[in-house]
């Protein structure tokens, strides 16, 4: 009979509510201010006109595995009633439910047609076939009040990428008009953006009247009431845009090829090379309505530069920070850049070296914020010599609070070229992509530059003081020397009497196969939606039990994010304990009946808590905002025994248009990698727990995303695509890595030896296992190939294991018969098969199923992305 950790009360917990007030009390800080002419805060509650497909439907958070099935949800409605508002426009409110259930229900019912007629399962479809959303009513009438707010939404997720077209990346027309009627009929006007992926903001900033614009995100299950302290200012926002918000989609430099733009699914060309966001905005002096690091108060900040040291370890900027408001306190974020020189590369304008938080300052007050970072880290990648590189010439250190208002502080000036790190080049092009070149083009510029430059405190790097890392790569793992005494256990590794080597070196090759393998028997519906788990109704997957009886190996859980834990939050189980209910968030999209509880039958129920997305907490730059809402889900990993978080995600905004964006962080590299170390840091702070950062890597399409082929040139994938992952690995070795679905360079990731383990653990020191995404390893050709003409196949078991992709999720017999014939024709030495077999059995040892278990980062000696200090 299964185990299962779930509680068998379905009374609010003294959990839920402790940690539903700390994400409350945190998220209001993420929010960002586009626009305000001091119309926000509102003075008090009162009467108002709220409108928009937002007020009712709040999203919490985007949908797919990324989704968090919470207890409830509170609607901006609900936060505003709560918060003491009085809501005129019932009316139309009423009217809009009604438009879109009739979409709903008209979407439910082609789904289902279309299933049954292409002989697929329907949540195949679900994934592939994104629900459109219908326009809103329009309004006609102006309601008794002085204040109307508008509540934009928008949702996507896993699966399928978004479109640039009306309701979607464009308002509809509806919307438009609704806007600019509120605009011209109230005194107060507010925007509310309930959105994790970007909207085009170029029609809203054409109406004139409309006083405020507040991108709320999707702050998860309090959302509403977080809105709400925020627009009394209860709550302070002090977020800045962490991705560049264009004038015109067709600005993005991806725009005219991305996913389903060109019609070719197949095969992504990144010409873009490493003008990814403000990189290529700045250098090309395109003008964005929002620049990257943007973002307004409810008051106003004076920084100033006071000094600037630099040497061959480290550059340090000093400044401070003045809240020159008169009645409002904040937080300001203080962000260096640094502009590298041409030699024989191209450089960015600018690039992001670090940045630092203020503490809530009140009117008047002041801090000093001291900002570290690595001489080193300003490198380029030189994809002749197969190393990173500090170019010769000057590097200009730039200061202010967003990509549009830095200032020349100082000049570092390097003699000669250093070579910092030898490797070699790791991703060979199969069909190399045009990329953009800078050449002939005039960068952005603005007035008294030249002179600042000029001005500039000169600082001389001692090029012979910066030391060379020449990387050393890895052998093809010999077998483990036979262990002959008696059968070991997981207490004869503990105890120390014999070496995890020594176990493993006495496992069968068909053990070894299971070991490497989830649980799971193939990737049916619940596999798919990451619902494998045995033991956590709803969580992803378990390692493999067929340890334990003989050996003491207990098998461990898996679980979704990454916007909290993601499990099947109410289920029934029968006398002996088979599930009878089945709690499937999909079915339950088409089966509203109840669950009944049958004679002897017990219900369970695990209620989570939905933090902010990914996309919003990076918002804060706030690492310790981050951490501690990694905290959260830390303890809520202990609660239901969950031993790996399978997030959090961090790969590029590349386009705005990817489906999957609200998993992810930002635009930037450093952002990506700092809060994805800081959400693992608040997690692994936990004994026995840990993260697992994904989807290692380019996973920058949802579309037709197990079969397309990213043809990225090696500069490119180090600089941008792979740079996150680097600095998550290096400041907190996260327990796990999962790898993606898609291909680079004509190699599946999750068959990528060079990306597994050349760079991941010899290069960066990665010392967990890596893991696939679900399904994998196995042909998923049929339930997809109805939508796309597919060209590229899938991954194989075998090639899995040989590229150090130790974990294949969520396991089939398949998977395990493939690596035992390997094994025995010789395809697959043994040596292979055992390093990763130890590799998830040492995490597995660590795991919080052993009473002695130990924060997972306490062993390792962890490197700083960025220091930051606080006078």
């Amino acid at each position: 009979m299964a185990t299962f950790y779930a509680s068998k009360t379905g009374e609010v917990s003294a959990r839920e509510k402790e940690h539903s007030a700390l994400v409350r009390e945190l998220a209001g800080e993420c929010m960002t201010l586009l626009e305000n002419d001091g119309t926000l805060p509102l003075a008090g509650a009162g009467k108002v006109a709220v409108y928009g497909n937002g007020v009712r439907h709040t999203v919490k958070g985007g949908t797919g595995s990324g989704d968090v099935n919470t207890r409830t949800v509170v609607t901006i409605e609900q936060g505003l009633k709560e918060a003491g508002f009085e809501i005129l426009t019932g009316k139309w409110l009423d009217e809009y439910d009604k438009v879109l259930a009739d979409a709903q229900a008209a979407y439910q019912a082609e789904l289902a047609k279309k299933a049954e007629e292409l002989h697929v399962p329907i949540f195949a479809v679900m994934f592939s076939e994104v629900f459109a959303q219908p326009d809103v009513p329009v309004i006609t009438e102006k309601e008794d009040t002085d204040t109307a707010i508008y509540v934009l939404s928008r949702n996507s997720g896993e699966g399928a990428d978004r479109y640039n077209r009306a309701c979607d990346y464009l308002l509809g027309e509806n919307e438009l008009a609704d806007i600019a009627y509120l605009a011209e009929h109230y005194e107060k006007t507010v925007l509310i953006l309930n959105i994790a992926n970007l909207v085009d903001t170029t029609e809203l900033k054409k109406i004139k009247g409309l006083n405020a614009i507040l991108l709320a995100g999707q702050a998860g299950n309090a959302t509403g009431n977080i809105v709400a302290d925020v627009v009394l200012g209860k709550s302070i926002p002090s977020g800045k845009l962490t991705d560049t918000w264009a004038a015109s989609y067709e600005d993005y430099p991806s725009s005219k090829n991305f996913s389903h733009n060109n019609g070719d699914t197949n095969d992504e060309y990144y010409s873009d090379g490493i003008y990814v966001g403000y990189r290529y905005f700045d250098t090309f002096n395109v003008t964005p309505n929002y620049c990257f690091g943007y973002g307004k108060g409810y008051t106003d900040f004076e920084t100033e530069v006071r000094d600037v040291e630099a040497d061959a370890k480290n550059v340090t900027v000093t400044a401070s920070v003045k809240n020159i408001g008169d009645t409002f306190a904040g937080k300001e974020v203080v962000q260096v850049y640094y502009s590298a020189p041409d030699g024989t590369i191209e450089k960015p304008y600018q690039e992001l070296g670090g940045f630092g938080k203020s503490d809530l300052l009140s009117p008047g007050e002041s801090q000093t914020i001291t900002i570290s970072f690595p001489t080193r880290s300003m490198a380029s990648y030189d994809e002749k010599k197969a190393a990173w590189v500090l170019e010769a010439g000057t590097y200009y250190i730039r200061v202010g609070n967003s990509s549009r208002t830095t200032k020349v502080a100082a000049a570092l000036n390097l003699k000669e070229t250093v070579v910092t790190v030898q490797g070699k080049n790791l991703f060979p092009a199969d069909d190399a992509p045009q990329e953009l070149s800078k050449a002939g083009v005039t960068p952005y510029s603005y007035e008294g530059e030249a002179e600042e430059k000029a001005a500039a405190k000169q600082i001389d790097i001692c090029s012979k003081c910066i030391k060379t890392e020449t990387v050393v790569y890895s052998e093809t793992p010999e077998a483990f020397p036979a262990y002959e005494g008696e059968k070991l256990t997981a207490a004869d590794v503990k105890s120390g009497k014999a070496t995890l080597k020594d176990l493993v070196s006495q496992l069968t090759v068909e053990e070894m196969a299971a070991v490497c393998n989830g649980t799971a028997d193939g990737l049916g519906q619940e596999g798919f939606i990451g619902s494998s788990s045995d033991m956590a109704p709803g969580a992803a997957g378990d390692t493999t039990s067929i340890l334990l009886e003989d050996r003491g190996i207990y098998n461990t859980i898996l679980a979704d994010g990454p916007a909290g834990l993601r499990l099947i939050p109410h289920f029934v189980v029968d006398a002996d304990g088979k599930m009878v209910s089945s709690g499937n968030p999909l079915e339950d999209a088409f089966n509203k009946n109840e669950i009944e509880v049958p004679e002897g039958g017990t219900e369970y129920f695990q209620y989570c808590t939905a933090i902010p997305v990914a996309a919003l907490l990076a918002q804060s730059w706030n690492m310790d905002l981050i951490r501690k809402c990694g905290d959260i889900v830390g303890k809520e990993m202990e609660e239901f025994h969950i031993s790996v978080w399978l997030a959090p995600g961090m790969n590029i905004h590349r386009n705005p248009l990817c489906g999957r964006n609200f998993e992810y962080y930002s635009e930037d590299p450093l952002v990506a990698g700092m809060c994805a170390a800081a959400d693992t840091r608040g997690i692994q702070s936990h004994a026995g727990i840990g993260t697992s950062i994904k989807h290692f890597a380019a996973n920058n399409q949802e579309d037709n995303r197990m079969y397309v082929n990213e043809h990225i040139s090696e500069r490119a994938m180090r600089e941008i695509y792979l740079k996150g992952f680097e600095i998550a690995v290096k400041t907190a070795q996260p327990m796990t890595i999962m790898s993606s679905y898609n291909l680079v360079n004509g190699v599946h990731t999750a068959n990528s030896h060079d990306l597994l383990t050349a760079a991941a653990r010899d290069e960066w020191g990665f010392a967990g296992y890596v893991m696939t995404d679900w399904g994998t390893s196995e042909d998923m050709s049929g339930l997809f190939a109805y939508k796309y003409n597919l060209k590229y196949g899938h991954s194989t078991s075998r090639e899995c294991v040989l590229a150090g992709n130790d974990l294949q999720m969520p396991g089939q017999q398949g998977n395990r018969q493939e690596i035992v014939a390997s094994v025995a024709d010789g395809t697959l030495p043994i040596g292979q098969l055992q390093t990763c077999a130890y590799r998830i059995l040492n995490v597995v040892l660590q795991s919080l199923a052993y009473d002695d278990c130990k924060p997972y980062g306490d062993q390792f000696e962890l490197e700083e992305a960025v220091t930051v200090t606080k006078a």
